[in-house]
């Protein structure tokens, strides 16, 4: 006869601690210490970087969503602490997790496991208040990549705090790739020089017209403007829109520039002689690459020029959606492909591209000096967001740091004219900008 104990009955020798189960479920190669609120720890004694789960809560957040979504949730709430490292800037300590991976153990320990955990840890639990719905709950808010759904998900993201951004971009609130001379180059002067770099690719110059979608608070509209260039700008963000029309009208520039709240295919007006989109094309979807160059395309005079500057992924044979954290907390419905297949689209619609360049060595540095701003300004943006969302922001921008230097992602620009019927060449026979 089978007798089935209960989990009364067990021998308390049967229970894990939360660092071996830890040990179990990274193939007990931790790279730092590990503590937790049992009392257990693993990893080397050592190591000047550790993680220290503070409650059972967050040990419901990393048991009931098992990878960067569950660890992501643990951390911003405060259930999960970084040691030796600022919040603003966890880039060491991510870096020593090195390619630590989580396995899933045989059935008889993932038994073992959840009896160690018990029920009430496994329980799932309401998440941290930043995060934004999952994929199948945002049909309510429209069908992807719609104009209403868009709209949403750029609110999320870019609403925040024009306070909190002037805080973590610095003077120039610029939240794109900066392009740097060198590796010592402030942040302010290589965001300087990516707006300079761009307006020299375009071929800009006094009484031409720039559209510029996607333009965040409109850093490269009055950049064009102050060189005579009629420059629009238009996004989705309520709230930068109205930062954007302050510094331009602070700047003496409203006869010239002007940034509108609006989605980018709703401008009415065409012929321009150049159109930029910088940072706008990883939220538009992959399917609607056609549409998105086409109707850039009809918005150019022949001759025109456009410049699409983009985060895309090394290789061009998967369509990459973003993991569950990036998801969930950072950019909702957003999704990467390689550089190859935004030069394949924007040629099948009769671009003709004439320049490419990878930059995402630039993008690594643009981060670094976010999280240093985010690090310097810290308590005067945990007083403006609070001090989860802060976190989240520390965490997302190391870990993308990350990303970059290890090609994960690289940033590509993409320069392309608009050809006549008669196809002839409308350029000049060498590049004309200065790297």
């Amino acid at each position: 006869m089978t007798i089935f104990k209960t989990e009364n009955d067990r021998s308390t020798e049967d229970k894990l601690a939360l660092a071996q189960i830890v040990e179990i479920v990274t193939g007990g190669d931790m790279p730092l210490r590990f503590t937790a609120y049992d009392g257990s720890a693993a990893g080397p004694e050592d190591s000047p970087y550790g993680l220290h789960l503070a409650s059972p809560k967050g040990a419901t957040y990393i048991a009931t969503a098992p990878g960067d979504l569950g660890m992501a949730r643990a951390y911003i709430s405060g259930d999960l602490q970084a040691k030796g490292v600022h919040p603003g800037n966890p880039y060491e300590l991510l870096a020593s997790l090195g390619d630590l991976h989580f396995e899933r153990p045989p059935a008889r320990i993932l038994a073992q496991i959840a009896r160690s955990l018990g029920t009430e840890l496994l329980k799932p639990i309401a998440p941290p208040p930043q995060e934004h719905l999952p994929r199948w709950r945002r049909i309510a808010e429209g069908l992807r990549h719609s104009k209403s759904r868009d709209a949403e998900v750029i609110h999320h993201h870019y609403d925040v705090s024009n306070e909190f951004y002037e805080y973590v971009l610095g003077p120039s609130m610029t939240y794109t790739c900066a392009v740097f001379e060198s590796e010592n180059q402030s942040l302010e002067d290589a965001q300087e020089n990516k707006y300079r770099l761009v307006f020299e690719k375009l071929r800009l110059k006094p009484g031409d017209r720039l559209l510029d979608i996607g333009c965040g608070w409109g850093g490269m509209v009055r950049y064009a403007a102050r060189r005579g260039v009629k420059a629009l700008g238009v996004t989705l963000s309520k709230e930068q829109a109205e930062w954007a029309q302050k510094a331009i009208a602070e700047e003496g520039l409203s006869e010239l520039a002007e940034v509108r709240h609006s989605d980018y295919r709703d401008v009415p007006e065409g012929g321009f002689d150049a159109i930029s989109s910088i940072g706008l094309t990883e939220h538009i979807g992959v399917a609607n690459y056609p549409a998105y160059f086409r109707f850039l395309h009809s918005k150019l005079r022949v001759g025109g020029l456009l410049l699409n500057h983009c985060i895309t992924r090394p290789t061009n044979n998967t369509r990459a959606k973003a993991g569950g954290f990036i998801d969930r907390y950072v950019f909702p419905d957003g999704e990467l492909t390689g550089s190859g297949r935004i030069i394949t689209e924007a040629q099948n619609i009769g671009f003709e591209v004439m320049h490419e360049e990878n930059l995402r060595e630039h993008y690594a540095l643009t981060l670094k000096g976010w999280c240093e701003y985010l690090e310097k300004h810290w308590e005067a943006c945990v007083a403006e967001v609070g001090e989860g969302t802060a976190r989240l922001w520390g965490l997302y921008m190391a870990g993308s740091r990350l990303g970059f230097e290890r090609n994960v992602v690289q940033l590509h620009q993409v320069l392309a004219v608009k050809l006549g019927d008669d196809k002839k060449p409308q350029t000049p026979l060498r590049p004309w900008w200065v790297a």
